[in-house]
């Protein structure tokens, strides 16, 4: 065994004899994490006399809505499940079925409900499975009432704010015939040293902080996420550091706005010098981070991106519109000009960036003009690739009640034409790095073709190559033989 494992097994060992530790007879502590390591103890003890009277383990299944930090978020749960005795599934048909929600657009919230009443017909027949709802969608008052009266037969209703408690509730759901709901509005407060069952063992998402101060006006996000508030950095060095003696490679730096990091901290310290701080991590070869807002976006970030040998040539840095009108309208505190401005800067410092970013289309008030504002600045940066998104009301944000909301054909119309442009300009764009040798981190097996493996290129970009499952987590340099729209076919070499 090597030093690496050794490392983390002492990591879950000292986790495992601290929850053994705890007295069960006495009162759960007030203190966290402790009081969540009282409540793994009376989870598991809980788990164990159900499983033991159905004479087979218990079952979960996660699904996961939504953003990487949702991807994080059922990490976290998924730890926690796998601690207290659960064995994970890959379908609903399980003892405790979790929905982590998104609520971005509305069409998330009614897939949600949709799927809840296939949830019920499994309840039905196995009727001590529990059905648990978090994330976002979960702090929206309306959305809590509706499930209320509509989904009696939810078990357990928590939000994005309270996550580190859910081996609590776990325990109280289990204990009650009711359903448990535990939303906050808001907290300021952060946990660790919680458990974390990572998707990938070579790469991993890592929170640097939660919530978001900007109020864009078609964004739900501020008010179910809360507030901005960062993790210590130590705390994160700390992360990332058993990460790596785990065998991560690669981390993503997870926020709404990494750029704001730091701001709320005793001791402020900024996002460039977090960067600064993980860079200097042995053993750690890849940097990633996301989202990117332009209006915070220092020129010391990209002086320390320029100067880097870890951090990724990607930057992820939404434009939502290139009409200044509708920026301002948005609420996003930059104009085209600045936006423009920024590229520059961030091309000129590092030329080899890919650059990929989020359009609106269709905002309230958006004229014909404003749309060709947007295509303008879509041909000037050229991106290697956009998410572009129709406008959908949010109700609860500002832009919902905004008048000249923009007819369906005519925004049908705009959507197409950007995604003719943006993937034109693209596929031009990611072919740039043809016959180029250059460094792949190999992800998994190709789903398609079982010779070929499938990794990632700095730059984001997948290659395929041929190759055999040994090489996954390893970062091997690969030949760009051929560019097919958005992704390579590539050869190993040496």
């Amino acid at each position: 065994m090597n030093s690496m494992e050794n490392t983390t097994l002492l990591f879950n060992d000292e986790m495992e004899k601290i929850i053994d530790a705890m007295d069960l007879s006495q009162e759960a502590p007030v203190e966290e994490p402790q009081r969540q390591y009282w409540f793994m103890k009376k989870a598991r003890q809980l788990i164990k006399e159900q499983s033991e009277k159905l004479g087979r383990p218990l079952t979960a299944n996660i699904t996961t809505f939504g953003c990487q930090m949702n991807a994080r978020d059922s990490e976290k749960l998924v730890g926690i499940l796998e601690r207290i005795g659960y064995v994970e599934v890959p379908d609903e048909n399980a003892d405790f079925v979790i929905y982590n929600t998104c609520t971005v657009r509305e069409n998330a919230n009614l897939r949600v409900y949709g799927r809840l009443g296939y949830l019920h017909s499994l309840k039905k027949k196995n009727p001590h499975m529990m059905i648990g709802l978090c994330g976002c969608m979960m702090q929206e008052p309306q959305v809590v009432e509706k499930l209320k009266k509509s989904y009696s037969f939810v078990n357990l209703i928590f939000g994005t704010h309270n996550i580190y408690k859910f081996a609590e509730l776990v325990v109280s759901s289990l204990l009650s015939d009711r359903m448990i709901i535990d939303i906050w509005k808001d907290t300021d407060k952060i946990v660790e040293d919680l458990p974390v069952e990572r998707k990938y063992p070579f790469k991993s998402g890592v929170n640097i902080m939660f919530g978001c101060n900007n109020f864009c006006s078609y964004c739900i996000v501020p008010y179910v996420r809360g507030r901005e508030r960062s993790r210590n950095p130590k705390d994160i060095v700390r992360e990332i550091e058993r990460l790596v003696k785990d065998g991560v490679v690669e981390v993503m730096l997870l926020g709404q706005n990494v750029n704001s990091y730091g701001k709320n901290l005793d001791e402020p310290m900024t996002f460039a010098q977090l960067l600064t701080e993980i860079e200097k991590i042995e053993g750690l070869k890849r940097i990633r981070f996301m989202t990117s807002h332009p209006k915070d976006l220092s020129d010391e970030l990209i002086e320390v991106m320029k100067n880097s040998k870890k951090i990724c040539k990607h930057l992820h840095l939404p434009l939502q519109s290139g009409s200044s009108d509708i920026l301002q309208k948005m609420n996003r505190r930059y104009d085209k000009e600045k936006y423009l401005n920024l590229v520059e800067k961030i091309r000129t410092a590092i030329p080899d960036i890919s650059l990929t970013t989020d359009i609106i289309v269709g905002f309230p008030g958006e004229t014909e003009e404003d749309f060709l504002e947007t295509v303008d600045v879509v041909k000037k940066v050229r991106y290697d690739s956009a998410f572009t998104f129709i406008y959908s009301k949010r109700t609860g944000t500002p832009a919902a009640v905004m008048e000249n909301q923009v007819s369906e054909d005519v925004v049908k119309d705009r959507f197409n034409r950007l995604l003719e442009t943006v993937q034109t300009i693209g596929r031009e764009m990611s072919a740039r790095d043809t016959g180029k040798v250059m460094e792949v981190l190999v992800e998994e097996q190709n789903s398609q073709d079982k010779h070929l493996m499938t990794g990632r290129l700095s730059n984001n970009l997948l290659v395929h190559f041929e190759g055999d499952t040994s090489l996954i987590g390893q970062l091997c340099q690969v030949r760009l033989d051929e560019c097919r729209g958005f992704y390579y076919m590539g050869t190993k070499v040496g």
